[in-house]
């Protein structure tokens, strides 16, 4: 999660995407940042839509992923009907 040029938090070492989220929100909120029009980034593309929900949900307003899920759609869908910006770079830096 970053925000004015600035690491609000990661994420790191967790083996599902939503806890690895919650922990990264939890921890820059534990700081005081304020992440409304924070960008959140992953090397992982979402398979549903439940990271893009929580992440908006904390005031996040852009994303920017891999994308490659085959349930794509459903982010994009939810990103659009919620005024949250997404760029899919086509390309994870870890395989």
């Amino acid at each position: 999660l970053a925000k004015n040029k600035q690491l609000c938090a990661s994420g790191t070492g967790q083996t599902s995407r939503v806890d690895a989220l919650n922990q990264a929100i939890h921890k820059a909120q534990s700081f005081n940042f304020d992440l409304k029009g924070a960008v959140m980034a992953s090397d992982a593309f979402f398979p549903f839509p439940d990271c893009v929900e929580i992440a908006g949900k904390a005031g996040i307003t852009s994303v920017i992923q891999p994308g490659g899920s085959i349930k794509d759609q459903l982010s994009i869908d939810y990103c659009n009907e919620n005024e949250i910006s997404m760029v899919m770079t086509g390309t994870r830096h870890f395989k």
